[in-house]
């Protein structure tokens, strides 16, 4: 928790008290329904809840504003946006039936008002949205492909609306085809721990 305040130091109270609630949630659904790698538990809020985060020091999003989050493994990156951004609406979109059921339990636990949650393949996915998060979940052509459809024409943010995903490693061969929309940001120049050494966010504006 310490380091979500060294890099967030303005919380609220009670968003504070919601990252707070996060380990003990976590640690007590993965031992039911692993969503999180159980040697990565204790690593909850560097290697997941900060590495969330990153998508935040890229763009500050305006209220108001409408974010899907594709792919949410157990509410990566979604639930950390929503804990920080609680005037910004979130879906919560998941293939997997029991990692949509962890992040609903999760989100109603700590008392998030803004996330909504769907069981679905992200092709069945037909409203509109600001922006499309996801962390790492298919190669970037391939996510851009499956939602297109998705991304609103109206734009309210200092970002172009489209898709910001976390990534890691190289990823020349993976922006190549959108390299003129694309922007990349390297989190270690935001994050000093060692693990954001590799990590990156990028951004597809459409």
């Amino acid at each position: 928790m310490d380091l979500i305040l060294k890099y967030f130091p303005d919380l609220t109270e009670e968003q504070k008290q919601q990252f707070a609630a996060l380990y003990d949630l976590y640690l007590d659904w993965n031992s039911k329904i692993n969503v999180i790698s159980r040697k990565d538990i204790e690593n909850l809020y560097e290697h997941h809840v900060l590495h969330s985060l990153g998508i935040a020091q890229v763009i500050r999003f305006r209220p108001g504003t409408q974010v899907m989050d594709l792919g949410t493994g157990g509410g990566f990156p979604g639930i950390p946006l929503a804990i920080l951004f609680p005037e910004v609406k979130f879906l919560l979109i998941a293939r997997i039936g029991k990692k949509v059921r962890v992040a609903t339990e999760v989100a109603n636990s700590i008392g998030l008002k803004n996330v909504a949650f769907r069981h679905a393949r992200a092709e069945e996915e037909k409203r509109t949205f600001d922006f499309v998060v996801s962390r790492a979940v298919m190669p970037l052509a391939d996510l851009l492909k499956i939602i297109r459809k998705n991304i609103s024409p109206k734009q309210q943010n200092a970002l172009p609306n489209g898709l910001i995903c976390l990534k890691g490693g190289e990823l020349g061969n993976e922006t190549t085809p959108v390299k003129n929309k694309a922007t990349l940001w390297e989190l270690k120049e935001f994050f000093e721990e060692e693990f954001f050494q590799t990590k990156k966010v990028v951004h597809v504006g459409f």
